[in-house]
């Protein structure tokens, strides 16, 4: 729903339309739950919380004046309970509580959503906040995310704007003094193991600060030479927590019990702004559904359906296939084979299509028109700009959006056959939109040697490509949604790859470049805009021991 539907919806729920209270409810129950099971930490008492905001929010929707407010509206009403709920409680009996608990919400936001490596590393450290930061955090969390404007932040807290600004960035400094704690406790450091053989084991202020001390004189645990990635880039739209199987949510008050008709309980991440996708019949059979009976909200999901993701809510977002299908079968089948008009319409799946190798394009011939991807931002774990060089040197990108890998290839230094580098562990999708850099590798040396490839020449010797690997221009740009690792498996012939994070202007200025001549041309636009668009070769969503083994057809 866009915010004109919203306020029409929640006008109409103020006038004691049901349906309409009905889609309050099941659009903003996902927020409420993301804010306290994040600022509790999963603790039991979540669940009372969560169904005291609610049922105050619809108790008390009539004195809302102005509907444009409601999302600020609510997430105060949840921080109220959040607070009333700390004062209620001693301390003591907090700790008895969470240690009987059977996952906290670090856990259940790393499994659900599906996160490794530094973004891991994050959702880990929230064990280790005082409340008050898990409480702000909470909101800030949400406020990179997407969900959240700094304004809301600032009046859920009851704070000005400045006065959010510098806790936030407080709260963010003991967040990444607690992201160290957890690469810590998670390396080989002989000392840091003495040291634990003393800690019981639960996240606490005391050793907060004991781990933080022996962390900052050590060199071995600040590990200096590691490129950490600011905790902001790594929540860009990452998607809300979705709502356990089984939460049950009763809103019995009055005569204004809260009846669903039908909800999704795991599409793109129960936000909100997607409602209206989760309302279409084709969705709603995939992701679950939210039955009603008296009064009472279950939450159900199917059993295969695959966890959520970030993404914009289109239909291929929703249709997306989990990662353990196979991908090879299925393209194969022949169009005499499947004689259904409906069905040869559709779209081919993620993966069927792999990067064959093609006729190097006349330098004359200006390439076709970039489609353009969303793009929300790509995070690099070897930073803005990384060079491998090296066999084994790997770079991991997450998130969404353009990727330049530029090649060096240097048979001055090595000649020989070229051991390809390869993508693996792939989650999400990874598509092949252009070529560019001005130069093909195996375009002519010059204009009079012909029969010589760039690739090298005959005093140096020649860089050769495995027989059937598609050819490549010195920059490559990939399209990332998701997560995926590039590795170098540099064995034969000599060369190094830079990774940059890119945008489409930066894509569409390089593969037009010009104007050509005998060693400049122009680039190649691979992209169809659909998910029929080129993957690269050896490419897999597996993680081998030894990336150089994954084949050269891709397995996605």
């Amino acid at each position: 729903m866009d915010g004109r539907q919203w306020r029409a919806t929640i006008a109409a729920a103020q006038a004691g339309d049901r349906r309409a209270l009905d889609e309050l409810v099941e659009g903003w129950l996902p927020l409420v739950y993301n804010i306290v099971g994040r600022a509790l930490n999963g603790h039991a008492d979540v669940d009372d919380v969560v169904q005291e905001t609610m049922l105050r929010a619809v108790d008390n929707l009539g004195s809302l004046r102005d509907p444009d407010s409601f999302r600020s509206w609510l997430v105060a009403i949840a921080m109220r309970q959040i607070r009333d709920r700390a004062r209620r409680k001693s301390a003591d009996r907090l700790t008895e509580d969470v240690a009987h608990d059977a996952a906290d919400f670090a856990e259940l936001t790393v499994l659900r959503l599906q996160l490794e490596g530094q973004r891991r590393e994050v959702a880990e450290a929230v064990r280790w906040l005082d409340d008050e930061d898990r409480q702000l955090l909470s909101l800030w969390w949400l406020e990179v995310a997407g969900e959240l404007s700094r304004r809301e932040l600032a009046d859920a807290v009851g704070i000005n704007r400045q006065h959010a600004a510098v806790r936030v960035q407080r709260m963010k400094a003991r967040l990444e003094t607690a992201r160290g704690i957890v690469r810590a406790l998670d390396g080989a450091c002989p000392e840091l193991r003495e040291l634990t053989g003393r800690w019981d084991g639960r996240p606490d202020s005391v050793w907060r600060k004991r781990f933080a001390r022996h962390i900052r004189g050590c060199a071995y645990c600040a590990e200096p030479g590691r490129a950490v990635v600011p905790a902001e880039r790594l929540l860009v739209g990452l998607a809300l927590v979705p709502v356990p199987v089984g939460f049950t949510l009763s809103l019995v008050f009055g005569g204004k019990t809260a009846v669903a008709a039908t909800a999704t309980a795991t599409t793109v991440g129960w936000s909100a702004k997607f409602l209206g996708a989760l309302t279409q019949p084709a969705v709603a059979v995939t992701a679950g559904a939210t039955f009603v009976a008296g009064g009472a909200y279950v939450v159900t999901q199917t059993p295969d359906a695959p966890p959520p993701r970030a993404a914009a809510p289109t239909a291929a977002s929703t249709a997306r296939l989990p990662s353990s299908t196979p991908s090879a079968p299925t393209p194969s089948v022949s169009p005499s084979s499947s004689p259904s008009p409906t069905r040869t319409k559709k779209a081919d799946p993620y993966g069927t299509v792999v990067d064959a190798v093609d006729k190097a394009p006349d330098p004359d011939t200006e390439p076709a028109a970039l489609p353009r991807r969303p793009a929300s931002g790509v995070t690099s774990s070897g930073g803005a700009h990384a060079t491998m060089n090296h066999r084994g040197d790997s770079v991991t990108l997450q998130g969404q959006g353009y990727v330049l890998v530029r090649w060096q290839i240097s048979p001055q230094y090595r000649a020989g056959s070229l051991v390809m580098p390869s993508w693996t562990g792939l989650k999400g999708k990874l598509f092949h939109v252009a070529s560019g850099g001005g130069r093909r590798m195996d375009d002519p040396v010059s204009s009079t040697d012909t029969s010589a490839t760039g690739m090298g020449n005959a005093t140096t010797g020649y860089a050769v490509l495995p027989s059937g690997t598609q050819q490549m221009w010195q920059n490559e740009y990939f399209y990332v949604d998701g997560e995926v690792t590039l590795t170098v498996n540099e064995r034969g012939a000599d060369y190094g790859l830079n990774v940059f994070p890119s945008t489409w202007d930066k894509v569409e200025e390089d593969v037009r470049s010009g104007p050509p001549d005998g060693t400049t041309r122009y680039g190649l636009v691979r992209d169809t805009g659909k998910d029929n668009a080129p993957v690269p070769q050896y490419l897999t969503r597996a993680t081998p021991a030894d990336p150089a083994t994954v084949p050269q057809r891709s397995r996605v």
